[in-house]
């Protein structure tokens, strides 16, 4: 096989408290998927970063701010952030994220 596969079972779930949790579903050097998931009020606090980020709403409801701007998003929706904007979500109805990041969120595998 000359892609890269990584089976959901060989993953791992990681807490990262608050009510979020993160896996990394897949990588390479330039881009990566991550699944995101959340509880009822729960919250990814205000960052940024220097990379492209594109969030899909797999399952449940919620806000999106970036630069200061909000937007509800359910599933099915998604949205486009572009470097270093500052953004961040709360969890509307309990849900997961699906973050694709260009390039890859080195920082996630430390």
């Amino acid at each position: 096989m000359k892609g890269i596969v990584r089976h959901h079972d060989e993953t791992t779930l990681i807490d990262l408290g608050g009510g979020t949790t993160r896996r990394i579903l897949s990588y390479s050097d330039q881009l990566m998927a991550v699944e995101v998931g959340f509880e009822t009020g729960a919250e990814g606090a205000p960052h940024q970063h220097p990379h492209t980020q594109c969030s899909y709403v797999l399952s449940g409801r919620f806000t999106y701010t970036v630069e200061g701007e909000t937007t509800e998003l359910n599933q099915g929706d998604s949205i486009v952030v572009p470097p270093d904007l500052v953004h961040g979500c709360r969890c509307l109805e309990k849900g997961t994220l699906l973050d694709i990041f260009t390039p890859c969120r080195e920082d996630f595998l430390r």
